[in-house]
């Protein structure tokens, strides 16, 4: 008995495919730098150095994750 594996097809994919990503911010890391989400699809992507907008990985993931850390740190207010 053979299995037949289908990919997963979505409308709203077509949708991004034809019209272009509708992205939503999703977390704010810094005050350049943010994640977004598509409404549609569901793909995630960031910033990078140069301001585009580059696909978001484990590896990115993690560097956004330092660097929010590292952020709120720096601008923690210091009680008097």
């Amino acid at each position: 008995m053979e299995k037949f594996t289908t990919s997963p097809f979505s409308l709203l994919s077509v949708v991004c495919a034809t019209f272009g990503h509708d992205y939503a911010e999703t977390r704010k890391i810094t005050n350049h730098i943010s994640e977004y989400t598509c409404c549609h699809c569901g793909k995630e992507v960031t910033d990078n150095m140069k301001g585009t907008l580059e696909i978001l990985t484990v590896k990115i993931k993690e560097t956004n994750n330092v660097l929010a850390s590292f952020y709120a740190k720096k601008n923690q207010k210091i009680p008097a």
